[in-house]
């Protein structure tokens, strides 16, 4: 019988270079970068812990150890906060520290997400674990985690989250193949292609930035040549567990997702997040409103 235990182990891939972002990341690690004033990598932290994925691994790079100093505790800042009574800010500094039990690997050779992940078996063992890219920030009002393991613990095997997109993106995209199953928004995966031409794609429904994966997923990796750009791609890996005939499906996700994977997708993100803070929100519409109107 298969292992019922509810997964609580997370790998979260954070070994880029950030070029993309080229100055800001010379020093600081793409994934600290403010969303409002919430480092990206922390809103992702949270929604793992949300769904009991408390166990978190993070997969780092050389120079990148601001990302382990961020969740750590900050006595001194602490101290100075609690003596001038700051409530609020004390408590947004310590959340990070208090999310989740953080564990930081090294990528020493990045070869791509699929060997990211392959970097964490000795932490994950012979569990069912999670897989959250920082590039997608999923709205905290929209599930997507927590049905994703409901998914996984009922048909086993590895579980992906998928989205409709243009039919002209989906070469940014892994792209599935799949069937339709008797529970509306799960579908059975039946291929999958890394990064197709429009015209060659399966479909429009494209691989986002979120897995719950068997342990199996490892030894399917260690076999797993390079592909598109000379790097593992766990695409590939999972389209190999397809074909051997083990389980994969997809969650068709149709919540709000935001995306900072590149300067403009991320200036959009810390807009529309901006919007919605109770804090920051009405008066930043305000201005926004007339700057659209150009009287700001």
């Amino acid at each position: 019988m298969r292992d019922q235990r509810r997964p609580t182990k997370a790998v979260i891939p954070a070994a880029g270079l950030g070029t993309r972002f080229l100055p800001a990341t010379k020093a600081v690690p793409k994934e600290l970068l403010p969303v409002v004033d919430i480092p990206a990598l922390e809103y992702v932290v949270a929604e793992a812990a949300r769904v009991g994925l408390t166990d978190v691994l993070v997969i780092s790079a050389r120079g990148k150890e601001a990302i382990a100093d961020h969740f750590d505790r900050a006595p001194e800042l602490e101290a100075a906060l609690e003596k001038k009574g700051d409530a609020d800010r004390l408590a947004a500094v310590r959340r990070s520290s208090e999310l989740a039990t953080m564990h930081f690997v090294r990528q020493g050779n990045p070869r791509g997400l699929g060997h990211a992940i392959l970097c964490a078996d000795a932490f994950v063992g012979d569990e069912v674990f999670g897989v959250l890219l920082g590039d997608d920030l999923v709205d905290e009002r929209d599930e997507l985690l927590g049905p994703m393991l409901d998914v996984q613990a009922e048909q086993g095997g590895c579980v992906v989250a998928l989205l409709e997109v243009p039919r002209h993106s989906v070469s940014l995209y892994g792209c599935a193949a799949f069937e339709p199953t008797e529970r509306d928004g799960v579908v059975r995966v039946t291929d999958l292609v890394e990064k197709p031409a429009p015209e060659e794609a399966p479909s429009n429904l494209a691989i986002i930035g979120r897995y719950v994966l068997a342990p199996s997923i490892f030894d399917t990796l260690r076999d797993t040549p390079p592909g598109r750009g000379g790097e593992i791609q766990i695409t590939d890996a999972l389209q190999s567990q397809v074909h051997d005939g083990q389980p994969v499906h997809g969650v068709v996700f149709r919540g709000r997702r935001y995306d900072t994977g590149d300067r403009a997708d991320y200036l959009k993100a810390v807009v529309r997040l901006a919007c919605e803070r109770p804090d920051v929100g009405p008066e930043f519409r305000g201005w926004l409103e007339d700057f659209v109107a150009g009287r700001a």
